[in-house]
Order: C-alpha cells, then structure tokens, then sequence
C-alpha cells in the first residue's frame, strides 16, 4: 500500500518548529503557513510550504491527493502516557468518586490498581490484544498517531510479560506507533503486602531482566507516591532498569510530594509525570536533567484531585512540558488529547498554542521521539492529523469532533471521521 501522498488546500499549517523540545517563552512560538501543501514519500514528509511553491518534480508519481479543503492541519498528536494494556471496568469506584470518597480512600478499601489486576491477570493475551486495538481505534479518531502503553495491572511475572506481549503484537496490527513502558511497579501486589520488599527484589531480580531479555519495553516507570513505592525502593528499581538497558519514567508527586521529581533529575529519566505536587527543587531538578514533564490534565479532572500541575511555573523553569491522556480504567476515561489540551488551557494556564506543543514535539520527546514526529517538517514521518475547520479554537470544543481526517506515515488512515479499512 502505498505511503505517498499530496496534501493540498491547506488553510493552515500549523506545527512547533525543529526536532528539539520547545522550552520557556518558546513553548508557543508555533509556525504557521497559510495556503499551505505537503508531500509525503515513503512515509515521510518531502515538502511543506506555501503550496504557490510546490512543483511538479515535488510529487512522487502516481501519489493520491488529499483535498484539505481549507482546513486546518497539524502534527498527529502524541500521547506520552497510558495505561491500555487492561481488562475488566472500574464503574463503582468512578460512581463513589462522583459520590465524594477520594482517591486514597477508595485504594485503601482494596480498590483502584489493585482491583483492575484481578481482571487482568485472568484475561488471555488474545482478549487483551482486542482491548488493546479497541481503544487504539479511539484514540486514533481523535487524532493521536503515537502512544506510549504501560504495562503494570499483572504485577507477576508471566503475566507481566503477557501484558507486554500484548502490547507488542496491538503495535505491530495497528496503525497507531506504540512506545511500550514496563510498569510492574504499579502497586505491591496483596500477596506481597506483608513482605513488600520482597516485591522489590522479585521486580529487580526477576522482572526486569525477563523484560529486557525479551526486548519488550523501551521504558521502565515506577509509580513513586505515598502509600506505593518510596523514593528509595523507586531509585532501587529504576537504577536496576537503567543497568539492563531501559530508559526511565516515573510517575511523580502526584498525590503529595514526595521527591520522586528530584529522583527522576538525579537519575536522569526521560520524563516525570503527573507533579501536581513538584516542589521548585524538582522543579529545578527536571530543568537541569532536561527530564520532560508530563502533564496529565484530564486524569486530575476525572480524579477530582482539586488541583492540577503547575503547568506555568514548570514552563518558566525551563523544564520540557509535555501532554498525555493518562488512559486508564480508573482516572484517564477520555481518549482524547484534544481534551487534555483544553483542560490544560482553561485549567492549568496553557495557551493554545503552548498545547499544541506539549501535545506534539514535546511529548514526542518524552518519548525519545522528537528526531522521528511530533511536527511537520522535511524529513520527518508523515503523522499528521486534518481538522474540520479553519480554526485552531475548535480543539477546544468538547463534545463536537474536531478531526476530519489523520495520515500516519503518509497513509490516511481516518478519512471523514472514520477509520478507513486496512
């Protein structure tokens, strides 16, 4: 199938410039193309520009067009954080969150993590390649062409390892580029409460060189909080994952602080996630490491945490600001990255065009990714996503679609609001 394409009667091309994260004052300072084309070849994007200058040798022969019809076109969005690889639902917990019980209640009583594992681990790798592409096929509808996908609702070994089986085999049948992450330090498992260090050896023993032996992770993260793991059983592990050859993650600060921010600038992590409660020192920390931060907006929404990342003093200390869903069973219920975006704008203080960024080549780099997508230049893969208007502001419209139609790697893949078949 061929991965050539035209793109022509671009309204607006808009994109984040470069192949290096966007930082401070930068973070907005998009560019913008009126009248715009862009040709992809073999997947990869071989002219953007006023289409006024586009020529004939520019076109790959025989390469189908795509009539823009006067839209708006972006980056294919990158979603730096999720959590797919899941079976079962978690309906009561969301229903006695809306009722007022909190989160670390509702962990407490025996639920969040832990009561998606008991689905999870009695769901067969099949089922849960299903699961997996279902929701990818969400995602992709709303724009996103590259997802990170953790594993960590197994919390043993097999089963971890099916999880991440799983993941692998969703990426290679699915559109959607896949960055899988190893998170068997989601939660301590009940079998290993009353021995919690046990867990930790099983994952640093055990877990980690079967992942890294299987080639199945990019990634290693640490659910570093109050109540899960603490900073020095997260630095055991993470420093285990470093040794066997994974980059690192760290979901950080997010409940209350607890240094997990300061830990991923001193290990040098790729990204740490969440930081609702980062203190300046970690603040300062991530700048220094160029560890990205990961926002989550919607996952505080649907949380009811009752704050949210300080996204603008992340942005003035310099640190890589970056968006995610945060998709899960429990706090990250929309696909959707044009949400994130707008909850980041009129929650956290983002312009729109900061989004948009933290959406793309900032998350992309999060990733390890930004050389590869996150913004529209030669060069680069031809992940882009077609609005179905002239205005940037209609991201911001919940509830009314937004995405016409998404191209990854130079074959459009969502045409109309629909996936296209094959």
């Amino acid at each position: 199938m061929t991965r050539d394409l035209v793109v022509r009667n671009i309204g607006r091309l808009i994109t984040p410039p470069g192949r290096a994260p966007r930082l401070g004052s930068e973070l907005g300072g998009v560019r913008e193309i009126a009248a715009a084309a862009l040709v992809a070849q073999d997947g990869r994007i071989t002219y953007v520009g006023p289409e006024s200058r586009l020529r004939p040798d520019d076109i790959p022969p025989g390469a189908p067009t795509l009539d823009a019809d006067g839209a708006v076109v972006l980056p294919g969005f990158v979603d730096a954080h999720t959590h797919l690889a899941f079976a079962g639902d978690r309906d009561g917990e969301i229903r006695q969150r809306l009722a007022g019980v909190t989160y670390k209640e509702i962990a407490a009583a025996g639920g969040g993590v832990v009561r998606s594992v008991t689905a999870t681990r009695a769901c067969s790798r099949d089922t849960l390649v299903a699961l997996l592409r279902s929701r990818l096929d969400e995602m992709l509808l709303c724009g996103t062409t590259t997802a990170e996908v953790k594993s960590g609702y197994c919390l043993e070994t097999a089963a971890e390892i099916r999880s991440l089986e799983a993941i692998r085999e969703a990426g290679q049948s699915h559109p959607v580029t896949l960055v899988p992450t190893f998170l068997g330090a989601h939660e301590v498992p009940p079998e290993h409460r009353d021995q919690r260090e046990r867990y930790v050896e099983i994952l640093v023993s055990e877990m980690i060189p079967e992942v890294a032996r299987g080639g199945l992770a990019t990634f290693a993260d640490v659910f570093c909080e109050e109540g899960v793991f603490t900073v020095a059983e997260s630095r055991r592990v993470l420093e285990a994952a470093r040794a066997a050859g994974l980059a690192l993650r760290i979901h950080a600060d997010e409940l209350c602080w607890t240094g997990g921010a300061e830990l991923a600038g001193a290990l040098g992590a790729r990204s740490a996630d969440h930081l609702l409660f980062v203190s300046d020192a970690g603040m300062s920390a991530l700048a220094a490491a160029g560890c990205a931060a990961t926002l989550l907006p919607s996952a505080a929404f649907y949380l009811r945490l009752g704050r949210y990342a300080p996204a603008r003093a992340l942005v003035q200390a310099g640190v890589p600001v970056a968006l995610a869903t945060d998709g899960n069973p429990g706090g990250g219920l929309s696909p959707s990255m044009p949400f994130a975006m707008t909850v980041a704008c009129f929650a956290m203080g983002l312009s729109l065009e900061e989004a948009l960024t933290a959406a793309t080549l900032n998350a992309a780099y999060s990733l390890g990714l930004e050389a590869e997508r996150g913004s529209l230049e030669t060069g680069k893969r031809a992940d882009l996503v077609v609005l179905r208007s002239a205005r940037l502001l209609d991201l911001v419209r919940v509830g009314v679609p937004a995405v016409r139609t998404v191209v990854k790697d130079g074959r459009v893949v969502v045409r109309d609001g629909a996936l296209v078949a094959g």
